[in-house]
């Protein structure tokens, strides 16, 4: 039968549920929407084989949210650790072929088993695999929203993973950060309230060793985590505090927490003091501003100070006088990088000229650039209402 709450088999020892938090309740009360995102070791056993037991619990915590009306999306590693315990290999391999070639086997008996935990909660599940082009093309990241909206409504629990099959980027952790970055994209695509990465410890630790439970600037976190202190692991950490900046910047919540936790993702949502909560921006921003801040930039567009002033603080679209110069080939509607004069990225937007007519009427005055292009000419290189600041 499906694993219940409360109750059941725990998916680690007995321990003291922490108390409830107002303030945490504050900013999780109202949860809709949920992705969890879980890591390949977390969801191993000491062998390094998929745990399934721990996959009913997290199963039954996941039908036990539903009931309660929050929908749940998963981003779940493993595909690779599952496919080297499936082939019986001694290790991961090197090369990158024979690492798509598990992959893929791996991917088989990674969806075969979240199908087992589900089932016995009468609960389907929808396999999505995802690129990094797929978050690129505005259409196909609306189509991807669309598709979990409809397996949701179908009733099915959507299991995204990245498609280590074709990829050539994730599977060697240079694009999504091991599925944190990409939790935080499917979370940009959904507009979900909050993003939960289950980790193997509980939150992050200050300068001094301290658990945080609550954390409302990224760039403090930064400052208190130090890779070698870390207890994520080489890597962990830079992508969850990146993930972090992501989701809170466009005013959704994240935790980090421990996942073999008892009743985790129950005790959370309830408003205990499980793991660390990252505090949302207290403005939501828009589905299309979500993407045009996710999307890659095709080209960049390097700005003097006079222009990061009036786009940063005074909230001003980006006009021609202000571009020193530009980099790359991008048309009209493409996404850009908005820099200082230091590189720094301070924004991304969506252009409205090509490239080429940029660098024609960078540095002009607004009847300059009328007299090169005509009437139909814009007024601006990148309207505000199409820019997201960094």
């Amino acid at each position: 039968m499906c694993w219940k709450h409360p109750g059941g088999k725990k998916s680690s020892p007995s321990v003291t549920i922490p108390r409830v938090n107002s303030l945490r309740n504050q900013h999780l009360a109202s949860v809709r929407s949920v992705v969890v995102k879980l890591g390949t070791q977390l969801l191993s056993d000491a062998g390094g084989r998929l745990d399934i037991e721990f996959l009913a619990t997290v199963a039954g915590q996941i039908a036990h949210l539903r009931s309660r009306g929050i929908l749940v999306t998963v981003v779940s590693s493993g595909a690779v650790g599952a496919g080297v315990a499936e082939l019986n290999l001694p290790k991961r391999p090197t090369d990158l072929a024979k690492l798509q070639a598990v992959a893929a086997v791996g991917q088989r008996r990674l969806m075969d088993s979240w199908a087992t935990a589900f089932a016995p909660c009468e609960l389907h599940v929808a396999q999505l695999l995802l690129t990094r082009e797929v978050v690129d093309d505005r259409q196909r990241f609306l189509n991807l929203r669309n598709t979990i909206h409809a397996v949701h409504e179908l009733g099915g629990v959507p299991i995204i993973n990245e498609n280590d099959t074709v990829s050539t980027d994730e599977i060697v952790k240079i694009t999504f950060g091991d599925n944190d970055i990409l939790a935080a994209l499917v979370t940009h695509a959904l507009r979900a309230d909050l993003l939960v990465l289950l980790s193997v410890v509980d939150g992050i630790s200050d300068s001094t060793g301290q658990p945080v439970r609550l954390v409302e600037s990224v760039d403090h976190a930064r400052d208190w985590v130090r890779a070698e202190k870390s207890l994520l692991g080489k890597g962990g950490m830079d992508s969850k505090l990146t993930a972090a900046q992501m989701v809170t910047d466009a005013g959704s919540a994240m935790v980090v927490a421990n996942g073999r936790m008892a009743d985790v993702l129950t005790n959370l949502l309830a408003g205990h003091e499980v793991g660390t909560l990252f505090v949302p921006s207290s403005k939501k921003r828009s589905a299309r501003s979500r993407w045009i801040g996710s999307a890659r930039p095709i080209g960049t567009i390097v700005v003097d100070d006079g222009a990061v002033k009036a786009l940063v603080e005074n909230n001003k679209s980006l006009l021609p006088a202000g571009i020193a110069k530009i980099d790359g080939a991008f048309a009209p509607g493409d996404v850009v990088a908005i820099t200082g004069s230091n590189g720094r990225i301070i924004a991304r937007g969506l252009s409205n000229y090509t490239a080429a007519e940029v660098e024609t009427i960078r540095g002009k005055k607004t009847a300059e650039v009328r007299s090169i292009l005509g009437d139909s000419a814009y007024d601006e290189v990148v309207h505000r209402d199409n820019l997201v600041i960094e």
